[in-house]
């Protein structure tokens, strides 16, 4: 049974990391990354992708701080998404990326990524955390509603 793909998303303001939910909608793949020069510029390459992929859902990562006070990041943010809600024609929701940079560096320290690569690695490998968790979060709700 195919599951609607969803485009998970790290936003920065040069770099924005993707990852992609894979056809069963258990896991999250690397996309890629995106340089970007401004929310137009960012809003038609992710209308691209979306067309491409035919992707269902965006997940944008909504960088919560550590004690849930909001961030200037988080404002920033969350003005994007309402962007991008008001210019997409998919559902934009935002799932809490805490730690999700710190585990992506994490794992590239682990693999010895050379710190030229690492900035634009962190960013996707960001992007494919959030998804997952997101994907493990919606798929253990329905495996225990389904109890």
């Amino acid at each position: 049974m195919s599951h609607p793909r969803i485009l998970g998303m790290d936003f920065g303001e040069k770099r924005v990391g993707l990852a992609i939910s894979d056809s069963l909608g258990l896991t999250s793949q690397p996309l890629g990354l995106i340089e970007r020069r401004s929310d137009e510029q960012l809003l038609d390459e992710m209308g691209g992708i979306i067309r491409e992929h035919s992707v269902q859902l965006l997940l944008v990562g909504h960088p919560v701080g550590l004690s849930n006070r909001d961030t200037t990041r988080a404002k920033r943010t969350r003005k994007l998404v309402k962007f991008l809600r008001n210019n997409l024609e998919i559902p934009v929701e935002t799932w809490d990326e805490r730690l999700s940079t710190t585990q992506a560096n994490r794992i590239l320290n682990e693999m010895e990524t050379k710190p030229s690569r690492k900035m634009k690695k962190r960013d996707v490998i960001a992007a494919q955390i959030i998804l997952q968790a997101y994907l493990d979060h919606r798929n253990l709700k329905r495996s225990l509603s389904h109890d």
